[in-house]
């Protein structure tokens, strides 16, 4: 049987992204099969000089650009300018991260792309989106993780509020157009025409609050930092045990129901002050006593083990390097070792989307800075390289 194509195979992108948000939309649809053209300047991507190094290759950056071609390009000089007009005839889709407007001070405004490549798609990620009164304004995760409320909602009752570990308003930025710029290229397909996609890190936060929006919508009640507890259910959260900590999460009257029978405690179950999901958040602290004092009397191994069995979910609390050595990470082919010629091996993340038939793959490693410059051109029938 002839193996079915990738999913976005024979589609080019005009990658003009550099750090995180971009590179690892670019990432993504180049895990699905895309031809990614990383442009970079003489001076390169920042991140290539970023994180742990290992035979002279950060791996950070190897992480979040493999499936790409490396085309060094001084976008300040006419041949510079030449040859990505060609490579933008030649595209898809462009994605880019430069603040607001930068793009059309390069020479590259919406009208133009069009001129040069009808029905391209363009995807744009910034810190704050395109429009508005803070559209100009430099923005980091961090910035994006403050002023979303992310950071408000994180931490301990008391606490000052807190960010998360990863830089998650990058990565959510970079699904999201990921997401948008697959989307408008089926729209093109199916009904002609270009698109634009804007994607802001803000508002890809704001997107994530959830219930903790909708419960301030429905009441106007700032939420409070809860800590490892969850906000609207009760008993759920982090738990000691005879040695380490466990996560317990019965987020319904079932699951409750599971855990005090799995725990010995069906007498808790029919008290009055835990009848319903309310009544066990305003009398948490004292639940969670309760729930305490039986997971302390045995180790996290057997609770995790008891508790999966009676259907309540439940596990040990990671770092790292206990998730890269947890069999089922394992099984699902988290972490990937993928040879670079000139740097050795480096092993990183591995494939969040499972294909049945078309899984993603690495075609290539990530690119050292300009590898692909000639072999790009040549491609566009650009006979001069302006580096």
């Amino acid at each position: 049987m002839t193996a079915q194509p990738q999913p976005l195979a024979g589609l080019r992108i005009i990658d003009l992204t550099r750090v995180l948000s971009g590179p690892f939309c670019t990432m993504i649809l180049g895990d699905l099969g895309a031809d990614v053209i990383k442009i970079e300047s003489p001076e390169g991507d920042s991140v290539r000089t970023q994180g742990a190094k290992v035979e002279g290759l950060s791996w950070y950056f190897a992480g979040f650009n493999r499936n790409k071609r490396s085309v060094v390009l001084d976008l300040k000089s006419a041949d510079g300018k030449s040859a990505l007009d060609a490579l933008i005839q030649s595209a898809d889709a462009l994605v880019e991260n430069f603040r607001p407007g930068v793009l059309d001070r390069l020479g590259y405004p919406e009208a133009r792309l069009q001129d040069l490549r009808p029905g391209l798609v363009v995807g744009s990620i910034s810190g704050f989106g395109a429009d508005g009164p803070y559209k100009d304004r430099p923005a980091f995760d961090f910035i994006a993780q403050a002023m979303s409320g992310f950071m408000s909602t994180n931490g301990r009752a008391g606490d000052p509020p807190l960010r998360s570990g990863p830089p998650i308003s990058d990565l959510v930025a970079g699904i999201y157009c990921a997401l948008g710029l697959t989307a408008a290229l089926l729209g093109r397909e199916r009904h002609g025409g270009g698109n634009r996609v804007d994607v802001s890190m803000t508002s890809g936060m704001v997107s994530l609050h959830a219930y903790l929006a909708a419960n301030y919508f429905a009441t106007g009640e700032v939420p409070a930092r809860s800590g490892n507890d969850h906000p609207i259910a009760a008993p759920y959260g982090l738990f000691p045990t005879k040695d380490e900590p466990i996560a317990v999460a019965p987020n319904d009257d079932v699951f409750f129901g599971r855990l005090m029978d799995a725990l010995d405690l069906s007498g808790v179950k029919r008290d009055p002050a835990f009848a319903s999901n309310p009544m066990r958040v305003r009398n948490r602290e004292r639940l969670n006593g309760i729930v305490e004092g039986v997971l302390r009397q045995r180790t996290a191994a057997h609770w995790i083990e008891t508790l999966n069995g009676a259907g309540i979910p439940c596990g040990p609390v990671h770092d790292l390097a206990g998730v890269f050595t947890d069999p089922q990470i394992a099984s699902q082919d988290m972490a990937i070792d993928v040879p670079h010629p000139g740097h050795g091996t480096v092993r990183m993340i591995g494939f969040p989307l499972k294909f049945s038939q078309t899984p993603c793959r690495v075609r290539r490693p990530a690119p050292d800075l300009g590898q692909h410059t000639d072999e790009v051109l040549g491609e566009a029938g650009v006979t001069r390289n302006p580096r």
